[in-house]
């Protein structure tokens, strides 16, 4: 019997930083489907279900989503911002990995509705250690509202 895991949407432009995260889901074997979009736009048009990803087969709604905030084309707080004032996205947990360690930019994530913010440690096992942590906390752990 398979069981249908959550999908996590990481919205990521670096590639190095998507392989690494890639690589450390699979060393926690982490099996959850990950859908990777490169931009902000991108991501609102997975997220909305515009152009190519209209179909909700394939592009089925996060359970959590991982943001970037230095994005291309919509940067990654405009997103966020977007995602937490929309009543249909709004209570999926969006967690912001990135390498700003700046207070202001924490603290206006949170203002914007961050559930969570990370920052990228240099060190490749300190890194696959938060994404594993941040897939137990949030997919395993935490409850999340129902699909719909």
């Amino acid at each position: 019997m398979f069981v249908d895991l959550p999908v996590i949407l990481l919205i990521e432009d670096n590639p190095d930083h998507i392989l690494l995260i890639h690589e450390a889901l699979t060393v926690n074997n982490i099996a959850n489907e990950v859908k990777v979009v490169k931009d902000g736009q991108e991501a609102l048009d997975y997220l909305f279900r515009n152009g190519k990803y209209s179909d909700p087969e394939k592009s089925p709604k996060p359970a959590l989503i991982i943001l970037d905030l230095k994005l291309p084309k919509v940067d990654g707080q405009e997103v966020l911002r977007i995602i937490k004032s929309n009543p249909e996205l709004k209570q999926i947990p969006v967690v912001v990995l990135t390498t700003t360690t700046q207070e202001e930019e924490i603290a206006k994530c949170y203002k914007n509705g961050a559930n969570s913010y990370v920052t990228k440690p240099v060190n490749p096992q300190e890194f696959f250690d938060k994404i594993r942590d941040l897939k137990i906390y949030w997919l395993v752990t935490n409850s999340l509202p129902e699909k719909d």
